[in-house]
């Protein structure tokens, strides 16, 4: 894993895109906030940039530097989610600014797996997950069912938990700095 974490990192570093196993579905990552990576991820999904992506955290404290408020609700969300959970964030900072939705919104999860801490962790920085297709395609489920054009189109592959079956992504959920709750995906 050690050595993984290295070539991603060096990889991050330079501004490219890594294809990573997440504690959800295999993703699409780079620098979180480096607008000409983010730019590569869209393009490589052919994925309208009007549509935000879902980032990684390490931790908390992580958090709040990418959130201007973070609800009381969502650190117990966090704490006590059962399943992998990503929360919307209103007032989003230090991120690329492609990143961000026009109303200001931030998805971002903080996973229970291993290798997407010590990366986030060692990266020292928010990184982007969103899913390893190609837009309007199925999720892969497993590393065998990502596209070609996916594989050749990154920088990197991580060579980790390639047998992993993955059942679906996260569960999304809107928790606005007034109150308001809502759920975008189960």
């Amino acid at each position: 894993m050690n050595r993984d974490i290295q070539n991603a990192l060096q990889i991050l570093k330079e501004g490219g895109t890594i294809l990573y196993p997440t504690d959800t579905v295999w993703g699409i990552g780079c620098d979180a906030s480096n607008p000409e990576a983010v730019k590569k991820v869209y393009e490589l999904k052919k994925r309208e940039d009007s549509k935000a992506l879902i980032c990684l955290v390490a931790d908390d404290r992580m958090l709040k530097k990418y959130v201007k408020e973070i609800p009381r609700a969502a650190l117990d969300i966090i704490h006590i989610a059962d399943k992998p959970t990503t929360i919307i964030y209103d007032e989003a900072r230090n991120l690329a600014g492609n990143l961000i939705a026009d109303d200001g919104t931030i998805a971002i999860r903080i996973p229970d797996h291993e290798f997407c801490y010590q990366l986030c962790r060692k990266f020292n920085g928010a990184i982007v997950s969103t899913s390893a297709n190609i837009s309007g395609q199925p999720t892969p489920k497993s590393f065998e069912e990502i596209n070609p054009a996916i594989l050749k189109g990154v920088d990197y592959v991580v060579n980790l938990h390639r047998e992993k079956i993955c059942a679906q992504p996260s569960s999304i959920i809107k928790l606005s700095n007034s109150g308001i709750v809502k759920i975008i995906r189960k």
